[in-house]
């Protein structure tokens, strides 16, 4: 046969993608004979592929260039359970019957792909998988699955195992056209399997159990209660004021709460230790009695928050409040969810003058919470400024993180800023920051406050370029409200420029977490 690259990869081609069609048989065939040549195994003959054109027709591919049919691709759809990860190729197509085809199935298996020799220099594989992966998404399936066969592998059948093998083209160390062309099209290697195709010599029988995850996959359709893609946020930038009660601090607290409510937001952050203008009436005491006095109208708060988050329909971070517990004084913000369950988080870094001036004692609690608009971490001020609390939320889901906090300076609120950025770039989320401005002259330890409240996101092209979603003036009394896509994270996981997550070193480090 003559060699045709050249023509085919110069001058104006007219490549389309579309359906397999059966007039496209005698085509197939022929690329499917220059395809598996070496490989013991019938090919598909024309009443096989009219069946799977009956059962699946939009489930067969293929590529044609000057109106010539160059490339295809195969799948069914199967329910995977009745499989596992244990089974053969024959096993998948029902020996040839496709009686195992599914339509309430939950997985697209991909049975076949072949391009023609002399058009491979086109990508026409990518291509073919791309608009797989489009079909798995339309179709809501959870993932794409397809054995692989390793045709280098017999090179190197003495010298290694094929778990070896397959680590060693991961490493680029050795070329596998077949497992390099998956993996470079995010797929990951489930299993080894054995004898998944018989009588495939070149890859000593042995085959690859690959699998791709459709990230939009919803296992059930809800009508009400559903996931949230789109999320409303709140950041209360508060001044600091004198406030005669408790009371007189609740309404200030509630108008705030309403005009978010207005808005229909899903979660609203105050500050850390918003509350703080309450410790003048503990001034005459010393400041480790002051801050203790303030922690007496923690519980209240606390019971008001739950109070306004059902009625106003919103989930509250609520800052954060000091909270003796067991004779020790914590740093602790409260999650008042709109459903009327509360959680609480400790601050785990204590500033030194918190320590020296307090008494502070750290908690020891790193957990996300569930919310019905996403996955939340908290962080208090300094706890920003250590990366590995966030990236011990990171793995454990984190879409969002709030850090409420108090700063007296600039550069103290730049070093909370500044790291906020950092770990919603380094942990792909989004990342709110919510600070008190003004002063309190007549409140020892609580003088002077710096704040420019904000909302951070990934720098990547989906988001702001400065990686800025919304962010407040500085040392003015005002809110901040922004909408998060969170779809956004779960493609910039998969598909970003770079994967801050995926890529990580896992087999030369990591963060593990003690208690």
């Amino acid at each position: 046969m003559t060699n045709k690259k050249e023509p085919v990869l110069s001058g104006e081609l007219n490549v389309q993608l579309r359906h397999l069609q059966l007039s496209d048989y005698p085509e197939l065939r022929e690329i499917m004979e220059l395809a598996y040549k070496g490989i013991d195994e019938p090919y598909w003959e024309r009443m096989d592929i009219k069946r799977l054109l009956k059962i699946f027709p939009e489930g067969q591919l293929c590529v044609e260039v000057d109106g010539k049919m160059v490339a295809a691709a195969l799948a069914i759809i199967v329910d995977y359970k009745k499989f596992g990860d244990n089974h053969t190729y024959k096993q998948i197509v029902g020996n040839d019957s496709f009686s195992t085809h599914d339509d309430a199935g939950n997985v697209l298996y991909g049975i076949d792909v072949f391009v023609h020799p002399d058009y491979r220099g086109l990508r026409l594989g990518r291509r073919l998988y791309d608009s797989r992966k489009e079909l798995c998404e339309n179709l809501n399936l959870k993932s794409i699955v397809a054995g692989g066969r390793i045709p280098n592998y017999e090179k190197y059948a003495k010298e290694m195992t094929p778990r070896q093998y397959i680590e060693a083209v991961k490493n680029r160390e050795i070329n596998d056209p077949i497992l390099n062309f998956q993996i470079g099209n995010d797929f990951h290697v489930k299993k080894i399997l054995k004898n998944y195709l018989p009588g495939d010599s070149k890859s000593k029988d042995y085959a690859t159990l690959l699998e791709w995850n459709n990230i939009y996959y919803a296992e059930t359709e809800k009508l009400i209660n559903a996931p949230r893609t789109y999320v409303r946020i709140g950041l209360v930038q508060w001044q600091m004021r004198p406030f005669k009660d408790l009371e007189s601090l609740v309404e200030q607290m509630e108008y705030f709460i309403d005009a978010f409510g207005d808005y229909q937001s899903d979660f609203i952050l105050f500050p850390e230790l918003f509350n703080a203008p309450l410790m003048a009436e503990f001034n005459h005491l010393g400041e480790p009695e002051a801050i203790r006095g303030l922690a007496k109208y923690t519980h209240a708060l606390r019971e008001k928050f739950t109070e306004f988050a059902i009625s106003y329909n919103v989930n509250i971070i609520t800052g954060s409040m000091p909270e003796i517990e067991n004779e020790k004084l914590y740093n602790v913000s409260y999650l008042c969810r709109r459903d009327g369950s509360w959680d609480s988080y400790k601050k785990i870094h204590i500033t030194p003058s918190e320590q020296n001036s307090w008494g502070m004692t750290g908690g020891d609690k790193v957990k996300v919470f569930d919310t019905d608009a996403g996955k939340i971490g908290i962080t208090i001020c300094y706890d920003s400024e250590f990366p590995e609390i966030s990236r011990l939320y990171a793995e454990q889901g984190m879409q969002i993180l709030f850090v409420p906090f108090l700063t007296d300076t600039q550069n103290g609120y730049n070093r909370v800023r500044y790291c906020a950025q950092a770990r919603a770039i380094e942990n792909e989320c989004y990342v709110a920051i919510a600070g008190c401005v003004g002063n309190l002259p007549k409140v020892n330890n609580m003088d002077i406050q710096y704040a420019q409240s904000a909302i951070f996101t990934p720098s990547d092209f989906a988001f702001p370029t400065n990686a800025i979603k919304a962010e407040a003036t500085p040392n003015t009394e005002m809110t901040v409200i922004g909408d998060l896509d969170l779809e956004l994270l779960k493609e910039l996981h998969e598909f970003g420029s770079v994967r801050n997550l995926k890529d990580r070193r896992l087999d030369l480090y990591n963060i593990k977490l003690k208690k």
